[in-house]
């Protein structure tokens, strides 16, 4: 479940098409009905809960009742997916998967009752594990499916004939694999933005074609001198190419059309995170987070030019930019409902340019890497992690403690406003050597002591326990001394909250001076290795 930024890249020169912010929900609301901007902000109390614990402790039972008895299996990349929904100040215990799948081991307070990880059976981490980790435990996870006393609950966010045969006479809680093919698909996404009715200002000059043309047509079909190239429905910036001249079409005609042709806008890549709700009445209710910037190509994080390096809430938003992108999730919402009967978590990704104007890049109907730690952010507002509702739902359960979804969205709107929140910084392996994690105490919390070298506080797991501003920070799933991490390699995540006077990122793709002295710390932590 890794997050991407613009599903690869960033653009320049698209022409707003003349468009304003119409029908923006939210372009200049004040959140109606909060005593003060302060009071809103520190958490939303909503009708029908006596309590903030009241509204988990329901989260916690709705689930197990959508469960039903059915022990949950988590197949992931991850070994800890789900974590900040069962671990932190405010733990929903039903989110604890009974087993978990995954490339990466999980840790102490995150385990799962059962763990199957790639690199606990094979010693390492690289790239070719990283993409090809399921055929590695495939084994070993049909065998503790097998010793289940029932048929699982099977949460993930992969598809394939791997995973149906792993699921065999399970329920896998995603969205129908066709659907959200259709739905991803780069080829189809302005059909789908028009058909959503997200407004001419938010969309992309772009077309579609079968077969590329030459550069000099492309270019005329989209009216900028850059173009990109997308093809198939890839993240992390495969299938993704920005020509820039004919050098660069080489590589976009390798990719496997049908393409997507778009203008380049120059612009930080950005995302949101949304919960669509059977509202009982036919229709649904829309629940939208507070937007993230994102960075990629960080050197410092080890992250190429189209890598996702991380995702920042913390940020400031301008208003009307935040106010278009919850406007243009909620349509997305809508549509996905009425065209296809699909409710659950999804991610829209976008583009924020200087002139603090948002584009729609891509959408992803499901939960990804940038979900988990976007938790933080709804249970800083007294409530449950999406992710509750998001399995309750695909499961036919009723999920009642939920607020009221055009407050919620106003006080996200107001949130993005202010400086403040959680962030996360996907630190992978630098360097052309294959290395050992030799020093530190594993996944936990850590401070810098007066040399900058990484210092064990405590274990955690979950970002809100890591205050960045007092110095700390979550480094969440270091491997072993006895995993031998190969150059490319996923390597941590640092996570943590601020007050907003620590900066993760200073541009798209810039490492801010406390990224780069925490990347530097935890390299001190490796040592190289025989392959």
């Amino acid at each position: 479940m890794e997050g991407t930024a613009y599903e690869g890249a960033a653009y320049e020169g698209a022409a707003y098409e003349g468009a304003a912010y119409e029908g923006a929900a939210y372009e200049g609301a004040a959140y109606e009905g909060a005593t003060s901007r302060d009071a809103a902000c520190q958490g939303a109390a909503y009708e029908g809960a006596t309590s903030k614990d009241a509204a988990f402790e329901v989260a916690h039972a709705e689930l197990l009742a959508a469960l039903d008895g059915r022990p949950l299996v988590a197949i992931d990349r991850y070994g800890t997916v789900l974590r900040t929904g069962y671990t932190g100040p405010a733990p929903v215990e039903a989110l604890r998967p009974a087993l978990a799948v995954g490339c990466y081991a999980a840790w102490d307070p995150a385990l799962p009752g059962v763990t199957v990880s790639a690199e606990e059976r094979t010693g390492v981490r690289s790239v070719a594990e990283r993409h090809g980790w399921l055929r590695r435990v495939r084994h070993d996870a049909a065998r503790q499916l097998v010793k289940l006393d029932r048929p699982p609950v099977v949460a993930t966010c992969i598809a394939g004939a791997q995973l149906q045969e792993l699921a065999h006479g399970g329920t896998i809680a995603a969205v129908d694999p066709g659907v959200r093919a259709t739905i991803e698909a780069r080829h189809l996404f302005d059909d789908l933005l028009r058909a959503a009715g997200v407004p001419p200002a938010a969309r992309i000059r772009s077309v579609p074609v079968e077969r590329l043309p030459g550069l000099a047509e492309l270019r005329r079909a989209v009216g900028t001198e850059r173009v990109v190239v997308q093809a198939g429905g890839a993240g992390g910036g495969r299938g993704t190419v920005v020509v820039s001249g004919e050098d660069d079409m080489g590589r976009a005609a390798r990719l496997l059309g049908p393409y997507r042709v778009a203008a380049y806008v120059d612009g930080l890549p950005c995302a949101v995170t949304a919960l669509s709700v059977p509202d009982g009445a036919g229709g649904v209710s829309v629940y939208v987070d507070r937007p993230a910037h994102a960075a990629t190509g960080v050197p410092e994080a080890g992250a190429g030019p189209l890598d996702g390096a991380g995702h920042d809430w913390s940020r400031p938003w301008p208003l009307p930019a935040a106010a278009l992108l919850i406007e243009c999730a909620e349509r997305l919402a809508v549509w996905g409902w009425r065209r296809y009967g699909v409710t659950g978590l999804f991610t829209v990704r976008a583009l924020l340019t200087p002139a603090e104007r948002v584009f729609l890049s891509a959408i992803r109907w499901r939960y990804d890497a940038a979900t988990e730690v976007s938790a933080a952010n709804q249970q800083a507002m007294g409530v449950p992690p999406f992710t509750a509702a998001h399995l309750t739902v695909l499961l036919g359960g009723r999920v009642t403690w939920l607020p009221d979804p055009q407050e919620f969205n106003q006080l996200s709107l107001l949130r993005a406003t202010r400086a403040g929140g959680p962030f996360t910084i996907r630190l992978r392996v630098t360097g052309e050597t294959p290395v050992r994690v030799t020093a530190g105490r594993g996944p936990g919390v850590y401070r810098l002591d007066e040399a900058d070298r990484p210092r064990f506080v405590r274990r955690a797991a979950h970002p809100a326990e890591a205050p960045a501003d007092q110095g700390e920070f979550l480094l969440a799933g270091l491997p072993g001394p006895d995993v031998l991490c190969h150059p490319g390699a996923d390597l941590a995540t640092i996570e943590a909250v601020t007050e907003g006077a620590t900066e993760p990122f200073h541009g798209p793709a810039s490492a801010s001076p406390f990224t780069r002295r925490v990347a530097a710390a935890v390299h001190r932590l490796l040592t190289p290795a025989a392959p």
